[in-house]
């Protein structure tokens, strides 16, 4: 965590680019699970094709949010 530490601490308005990174990656999860609620009241699971690939789309984002 150096490098986060660093552009914090020394870069030119390093705090605001680590505070708009972090809300911004906040607001994209939140936008993930509004459109999957919408997909689920409007009963788009029934195209199961579709929903399934969807779905791995969120677990990899997941995970790639997860490993950094």
């Amino acid at each position: 965590f150096s490098s986060i530490a660093h552009i914090t601490r020394d870069v030119n308005y390093g705090w605001i680019i680590r505070y708009l990174h972090a809300n911004g990656a906040s607001m994209f999860f939140i936008c993930l699970f509004l459109h999957i609620g919408r997909g689920l009241y409007y009963g788009s699971f029934l195209y199961l094709e579709t929903w399934n690939i969807g779905i791995i789309l969120l677990l990899t984002t997941m995970a790639t949010a997860f490993m950094g």
